[in-house]
């Protein structure tokens, strides 16, 4: 492991918005988010496979009535977010480090306001089709966590996945599409996310690829 990775590590170990396993909270901060992390009642709004964080510290910059947490489980990259949170002191901003298929043991039954699914990997064989965030797999497990009401948003540059998605979504009797576009910077939402970018977003964009996004929520 290189020094750099080391020392990113140790800041993560000693960041307090940084949740992760061999901190106390880690085990008990199901449920708790508002009362153990941000100390406050606002909206819980999660960002899976975060990455960097740029979404996720974007949102808190702009949002402080809400809190925001990113889900990963690279610890070299949630660094680059919790760095970047705590130099400017953005407070409503936490990141869990964590594989995202336990999501559950760390958000109670309608402890989410809102979700996110920003690029991730589209696992593009058949065979991988449980891996995908998308995945009926994942859907389920989201379902509870959401409180009654709550959206989720998906972008991808990945037409494939994309269009996975959709249909799923489309053929779903317990979900209610809100809406979806092939070129999300052509479309009605394009002002709604206030120019936040991911990197990969960026670098997507700037190669030509056309964004995709859509949002749903569940049905009672």
């Amino acid at each position: 492991m290189s020094r750099k990775k080391l020392v990113r590590f140790k800041e993560n170990e000693e960041n307090p918005n940084v949740i992760q396993d061999g901190k106390p909270i880690f085990e008990s901060i199901k449920g708790n988010w508002n009362e153990f992390q941000f100390k406050n009642s606002n909206p819980v709004v999660v960002e899976l496979a975060c990455g960097r964080g740029e979404f996720t510290v974007g949102l808190g910059r702009v949002f402080k009535d809400q809190n925001f947490i990113g889900v990963d489980i690279k610890g070299s990259r949630i660094w680059k977010g919790s760095s970047t949170a705590t130099a400017e002191g953005i407070h409503n901003v936490a990141f869990l480090r964590t594989q995202i298929e336990l999501l559950d043991r760390f958000f109670a039954e309608g402890e989410i306001s809102e979700l996110w699914i920003t690029f991730p990997d589209p696992f593009p064989r058949d065979g991988d089709e449980k891996r995908r965030l998308t995945s009926p797999r994942f859907l389920e497990m989201y379902k509870p966590l959401l409180k009654k009401g709550g959206t989720v948003h998906f972008k991808t540059d990945n037409t494939g996945l994309f269009d996975y998605s959709l249909a799923l979504f489309q053929e779903r009797e317990d979900i209610n599409l809100l809406g979806f576009t092939h070129d999300f910077y052509e479309s009605e939402w394009k002002n709604d996310h206030l120019g936040i970018q991911t990197r990969y977003e960026k670098m997507f964009s700037e190669k030509g690829e056309k964004i995709k996004y859509l949002k749903f929520q569940f049905k009672d």
